[in-house]
This record gives structure tokens, C-alpha cells and sequence, in this order.
């Protein structure tokens, strides 16, 4: 109870924004046609939803395009409750209202334990925690794409906006021909009634924007035709033929080039700069200082009439670097301190249930370990990139983001206009993973186009600048220690862990008015520790929320990344210690958990967990709860030349009701490769303040010669959508460390894994 109140405590510091609340009926996410871009022939319904003259559908994307296929299964749910094909639902960049805000995205971000917030019957304290978050959050309207949330978050309000313009549709018909709505049917937008008349949409459509429905219901699921079903990709083709446009793709009339070199230093600063070498070299047009903005390192940029004109320069100017007030960081002093940590301090309890101490006492052993996880950069496939132009007191951006809402922010404060000066046009995203959460590239391009006489400039960052500037994810440690008891059994688990929290300081960068002068317990800090599913009668989890200096961000599955490492990695000791199969010593324990056991199960079905494996190969397997989803992953692994290399990836998945089978396997064989890339090679190591890996040769991923077989097992589900893109990413790593120990008789507690 101490917790749940600290927690709401907190909330409460929101202050003015709660006044009033309780008499406020919660804000419609259906808006007004108003909010949709007005163009010749088509007719806005509400703010998602317009139909054009020939009865096709527009529908307001709100959220970004990363590869996880969101722009087809977000369509799809339009193109269901409207009753027309998929092909004939276009998209347009949703506007900046609060109705296309992620609401879901924070709230699942209040430290609950599942064992509250999954029952019927909420504790209040849980019940007002969600009230208040989600008040708070449709009224700032921040619209993020991250978390997993894209399709669990607008699977009621996109919906319902389509059942509405389709309700209104029927009714304009029904007033057209004296009839009741409830006697029509509509079959690929065509309205029509057993007399045989028919109305296409785009002929009904100025009727139905003057009417408002008096019922409206979302279509029965028996009477599904595209949810569940497999739907092509409608991004594909244009990816595949060059026509897609990803940031970097933005070319403008008279538009310049920009190139960044940052600080070497993490903090550091310029101490000095002289720019008359570069600016006389051909091509270049400018040189502009940058101070850190949202969290950046201080540097400069070139500016030329080229990419390569401007790279070219940067080695001209002579600069002198100055190292950050605090001192030169280094991942060793670092991971030092974090250890002591765990000694020194006790953290804050995110969950403690029986006595985790009195059971210590008893216990007939104990065992302990302790866990490591490095920094990691994002590594996306398309460098940190940004086009602006500042013109006559207004501000348009390009720019692949997550956050759009929070680059029109950053732009307007730059450029010192209001934000309604600000333009920004959202492109495909070559690669998110949450380092497009940040906007500290965009400052650095209205910034640049400041200097730059009303010209556009895209600012392009080089591989180099993106793998030593990146917002990382955070170094985390962890001590685990369970108690066994005179029957052999696991009788109580203690798990305390140290490392930066990331929430706080991404609300510092992009949302400071939500940035309290003392930190909320962040839940990235210990998801995957504190809400394990596994029935130990005593249980004590805590974290000790540190800030070690390197700037932090959110990366693909956040702390669930990591986590999932130190507690599968823990659970498969327990096992080894009982004596015990990981697989039935895992179903042991699931018992009160029976959605967990069945996907695990599923996993090690369909894998052949009983037969056995060719000579020199080894099996693990591992289970982990993420963003409303439960997944677990079977894998086959060898020893090739000292060098670990996986064979097969089984991945069983119950992420809810599914809209687009094809895209949750596609994210389940996206996430492999992403974890199986950081659990092999990943790191971040930063010595007197300095980055040591730079590009892709000391960074590697995995390639697709290394890549193993991945086969996806859904669980059939009648739940609400939850999240696909990262759940998929925790179990890897856990599972190959169990095979790689039953090779080599070594135990991996430290990330990235060795042979």
C-alpha cells in the first residue's frame, strides 16, 4: 500500500490538470471532420475518416511507419468496419489534435503488478492511477508511436470512428430512400437494399457529414472478413520500386546539405572554433555552431551544396573540444559503480509479496548470482536525418519521427515562432527501435536552416556520429538469490537491480512539463523482474534508479531487454540447481498462470523439446511477458569455429486478437535477428568520455548468412490486441545462454554472450 500511494502521490503533483475532472466526461477521440486535411472532392466524416467522390476511404495516420507494418493493420481496421476493400483505403498524416494522442502508452507505464491490474476487480488505488494517466494523457494529446501500442491503442478509437462514418453513411441513405437504416447492407462501400437500390459512398457521403448517428455499434467479430486474415503489406510495393519516401530521401527546390560532427565526449563542449579552411573549400556554404539541445552532445555543422561537399569540410574545421564539467565517463568506473550499488543500497520495491527474508532464514541453501547487461545503440538502418526550412516566420520540417507532436515543440522553441508556425510532414522511418523518441536531431536542423537564408537543408547525420552520439540503452546490473528448502524446492526469489531510469530523462528532453522535480519510480527500470508470472511464495523485487552521466533512451522491448535475461537466465539456474528440466521446471511453477503455461508449452510442442538434437547441438528455451503479450522461444543451437551460431528459432505468441497474422510473424523474425544481434555482439564501451564503437565493423549485426530459421505459433485469442514488436525480443538471448551452457558447461551471466 505504501507504494501504490507513493505512486499516486506523485500523479498528484499534476495538480491543476485534475481539478474539474470528476464531472468531465472523459474527451471524444472521435473529432470532427474539421481536424482532416480539406481537399477538392472528398467529404470528412469525423476526424479520422473522409470519403472521396468515388466512394473511397482516407483515413488520418497518426502513426509513424517503421517496418512493423502498422499503416496496413491500422487500414485494415477502417477497411472492416466500413465494408470496403483494403486497397481502397489511402492514408494521410494525421494533424496535431488530442485525439490522435497514444493514451496507452502511458498508461501502461504506471508501475502496477499484472497480478492487479489483469483482475476483474481492481484495487482503487490501481483503478485511479489508470483514471488519472489516462486523463492526463488525452488531454495532452502526445502522439508517440513506441511501446507496442500502435494497434492495442487505436483498436477502439480508430474503430469506432469508422463504425461511426459508416453508421452515418446508412443513415443518409436510409433518409434518401424512406427506409430504416437497419433494412440496409453495405458490400465494398456500395450501400444497398433487397428492393435492389444502391448508392455508392462517395454519392452519400455530403449527406452523411451533417448527420450525427443515433446508435452506433462496431461490427461482431463472427462477421469479421479482414480481421485475422493474412493482408499484403501496402507499404511493399513502393519500398520495393524505389518510390517510397524515407527522410532521406526529400529532395526540395535550391535545397542544401548539412553534415554534424559532435563533441567526441559525451557532455563535452566547443571550446573553440575556426571555420575558415572549410568555408573556402568548394561547395560549402556554411558553418554553424550547435549547442546541446534535447539532450545532444555541442558540435557543428557544414553546410554545402552536397552531402559529400559538406562530409568533406567537416575534417577542415579546426576545433578544439573541451571535456564535460563532471569529468570523462568510462563504461568500467561505470559498471563498478552500479555493482557497489547493489551493496550500499536497498532501492525502491516495486513488488514484495510473502517474506523473502524469514524464507532465507529457513532455507536449507541459497543461491545467488549476479547479472550484466552493456550499453547498446539503436543502429537503425537509416542514419539520424532531418530536412527543415525556416521562411518568412514559419517552420516545415521532413523528418522520419516517432514523436511528431514533440518536433513540432522543439522546432518552434529553435526557430522562436509559435507552434502553429510549424509545418511537419512525417516520412517513412527506415528504423526506429525508440531512438526516433528523440528530437535532438530536428532542434539541429531548424537550427542549421536558421542559418541558411530560407533555403531547405537536410542534415544528415554519418554513421559514425549516429553509433558515438546515440541515446543508449542503459547499463544494468542485477543481484538474484533464491532460497531452497530441505525438500529441494525454490521456496523464494529476491531480485534487486541497479541502472539508469529512461523515462524521466526522455520527459526532461521532449515533455518537461511532465518532469517533476523528483523521479517517479520508472517501470522500464524493472519490467521483466518485478512482474515475473512464476508462483514463488515469496518474492522481493527492487531498483536503485541511478544517473550515471550517458545519456539514456528507450530501445526496442526497454527494460524487458535486459531483464528477461537476469530472470530467465536465474530461472534456468534454479532448474539446473533442483535438478530439474527447464521446461517442466517452468510449467512447475505456472500453475496460477495458466495464458503463460500454454504458450510455453506451444513453444516446446511445436520445437520437439522431447526428441533429441544432431550431435554438437544443444536446445534452450525461455518465456517472458511484454507489453501485454506473452511470448517464448525454443532455439537450436551449435558451436561453429568457437563461435556460437543458432539453427532455429520456434516463437510461440498469445499477443491477444490478431489483425494481421502475416505482420506478427514478420516482427517475431524482425525480432530474432534484433536480439540475436545484441546478444552476440552487442556493445557500448566508453572510454575517457569516448564511444569506442563506431560503425558496423566494430558494431556488428548479425548477418543474413548467420541467420537462423524462425518459425511463429500464435495462440488463438478473443483478448484485445496487445503489443507485437517488441515481445518477441526478450526470450532470445536467455534461451541461447541455456543452450550455450548445456555446449560449454559455462553459465553467461553478462551480455553480450561468449562460447
Amino acid at each position: 500500500m505504501r507504494r501504490r500511494t507513493w505512486i499516486l502521490s506523485a500523479l498528484g503533483a499534476t495538480g491543476a490538470l485534475v481539478v474539474g475532472w470528476g464531472v468531465t466526461p472523459p474527451r471524444s477521440r472521435i473529432g470532427s471532420g474539421a481536424l482532416m486535411l480539406p481537399t477538392e472532392g472528398d467529404v470528412a466524416l469525423n476526424g479520422w475518416i473522409k470519403i472521396t467522390a468515388a466512394g473511397d476511404v482516407v483515413l488520418a495516420m497518426p502513426r509513424s511507419e517503421m517496418g512493423q507494418g502498422v499503416h496496413t493493420s491500422l487500414a485494415m481496421l477502417a477497411a472492416e468496419e466500413l465494408d470496403v476493400p483494403l486497397e481502397r483505403v489511402r492514408l494521410e498524416q494525421a494533424g496535431a489534435d488530442a485525439i490522435y494522442g497514444n493514451v496507452a502508452i502511458f498508461v501502461s507505464a504506471l508501475p502496477f503488478h499484472p497480478s492487479d491490474t489483469d483482475e476483474p476487480d481492481k484495487p482503487a488505488t490501481v483503478r485511479a492511477g489508470q483514471w488519472v494517466v489516462s486523463k492526463i494523457a488525452r488531454e495532452l494529446g502526445v502522439n508517440a508511436t513506441g511501446g507496442s501500442s500502435s494497434i492495442a491503442e487505436l483498436w477502439g478509437p480508430l474503430r469506432m470512428a469508422a463504425a461511426t462514418a459508416r453508421a452515418s453513411l446508412l443513415d443518409a441513405a436510409a433518409q434518401q430512400w424512406g427506409l430504416a437504416s437497419t433494412e440496409l447492407t453495405v458490400v465494398d462501400g456500395v450501400v444497398q437494399h433487397a428492393s435492389g437500390k444502391k448508392a455508392p459512398y462517395g454519392t452519400l457521403a455530403r449527406d452523411a457529414a451533417a448527420r450525427t448517428p443515433a446508435a452506433v455499434a462496431l461490427k461482431d467479430p463472427k462477421d469479421w472478413a479482414l480481421i485475422g486474415q493474412p493482408a499484403r503489406r501496402t507499404d511493399i510495393p513502393a519500398k520495393t520500386n524505389g518510390a517510397a519516401a524515407f527522410g532521406m530521401d526529400v529532395r526540395l527546390p535550391g535545397m542544401l546539405f548539412a553534415a554534424v560532427r559532435h563533441c567526441p565526449m559525451l557532455g563535452g563542449t566547443v571550446q573553440s572554433l575556426d571555420g575558415k579552411e572549410a568555408l573556402a573549400k568548394e561547395g560549402v556554404v556554411a558553418l554553424v555552431p550547435l549547442e546541446a539541445v534535447a539532450g545532444s552532445t555541442a558540435g557543428f555543422a557544414v553546410v554545402a551544396r552536397t552531402t559529400w561537399h559538406a562530409s568533406r569540410a567537416l575534417d577542415a574545421v579546426q576545433v578544439q573540444w573541451k571535456q564535460r564539467e563532471a569529468g570523462a565517463l568510462d563504461t568500467r568506473t561505470i559498471e563498478a559503480g552500479l555493482l557497489a550499488k547493489l551493496q550500499s543500497d536497498s532501492g525502491f520495491t516495486f513488488y514484495s509479496t510473502g517474506d523473502a527474508g524469514k524464507a532465507e532464514a529457513a532455507a536449507a541453501r541459497t543461491v545467488e548470482a549476479t547479472y550484466r547487461a552493456p550499453y547498446l545503440a539503436h543502429a537503425t538502418m537509416e542514419p539520424m536525418n532531418c530536412t527543415a526550412q525556416v521562411k518568412d516566420g514559419q517552420v516545415e520540417v521532413w523528418v522520419p519521427t516517432q514523436v511528431p507532436g514533440m518536433v513540432a515543440a522543439i522546432a518552434a522553441k529553435t526557430a522562436g515562432v509559435s507552434q502553429d508556425k510549424v509545418k511537419v510532414h512525417v516520412t517513412l522511418v527506415g528504423g526506429g527501435f525508440g531512438r526516433r523518441l528523440e528530437v535532438d536531431f530536428a532542434a539541429q536542423a531548424v537550427r542549421v536552416a536558421m542559418a541558411c537564408d530560407g533555403r531547405p537543408v537536410q542534415l544528415v547525420w554519418s554513421r559514425e556520429e549516429d553509433t558515438t552520439h546515440d541515446f543508449y540503452r542503459p547499463m544494468h546490473v542485477a543481484q538474484l538469490k533464491a532460497s531452497i528448502d530441505a525438500q529441494g524446492r525454490v521456496s523464494s526469489l529476491r531480485i534487486k537491480s541497479a541502472g539508469d531510469a529512461i523515462s524521466p530523462r526522455w520527459m526532461e528532453r521532449g515533455l518537461p512539463m511532465l518532469a517533476g522535480p523528483v523521479d517517479m519510480p520508472d517501470k522500464t527500470t524493472a519490467e521483466g523482474l518485478f512482474d515475473l508470472p512464476y508462483g514463488f511464495a515469496h518474492q522481493h523485487m527492487a531498483h536503485i534508479a541511478t544517473r550515471m552521466g550517458v545519456p539514456v533512451g528507450f530501445w526496442r522491448s526497454v527494460g524487458h531487454s535486459h531483464n528477461a535475461f537476469f530472470s530467465e537466465g536465474f530461472i534456468d539456474e534454479l532448474a539446473f540447481e533442483t535438478g530439474q528440466d527447464p521446461l517442466a521446471f517452468r510449467l512447475g511453477l505456472l500453475t496460477s498462470a495458466p495464458r503463460y503455461a500454454a504458450v510455453l508449452q506451444l513453444a516446446a510442442d511445436k520445437f520437439g523439446w522431447a526428441r533429441p538434437l544432431a550431435a554438437g547441438h544443444a536446445k534452450g528455451i525461455a518465456l517472458h511477458g511484454s507489453f501485454g503479450s506473452i511470448a517464448a522461444q525454443a532455439v537450436e543451437v551449435s558451436l561453429a569455429d568457437g563461435q556460437p551460431r543458432v539453427h532455429r528459432v520456434v516463437c510461440a505468441l498469445d499477443c491477444g486478437t490478431v489483425v494481421n497474422p502475416d505482420t506478427v510473424a514478420q516482427q517475431m523474425e524482425s525480432s530474432v535477428s534484433f536480439a540475436l544481434t545484441a546478444a552476440l555482439y552487442g556493445r557500448i564501451d566508453i572510454q575517457d568520455g569516448v564511444v569506442q564503437q563506431t560503425n558496423f565493423p566494430s558494431y556488428p549485426i548479425v548477418k543474413l548468412a548467420h541467420s537462423p530459421v524462425v518459425q511463429t505459433f500464435i495462440v488463438p485469442s478473443t483478448r484485445a490486441p496487445a503489443g507485437v514488436g517488441e515481445p518477441g525480443v526478450p526470450p532470445l538471448a536467455p534461451a541461447v545462454a541455456q543452450a550455450l551452457f548445456a555446449l560449454t558447461g559455462k553459465r553467461q551471466r553478462a551480455l553480450p554472450l561468449a562460447a
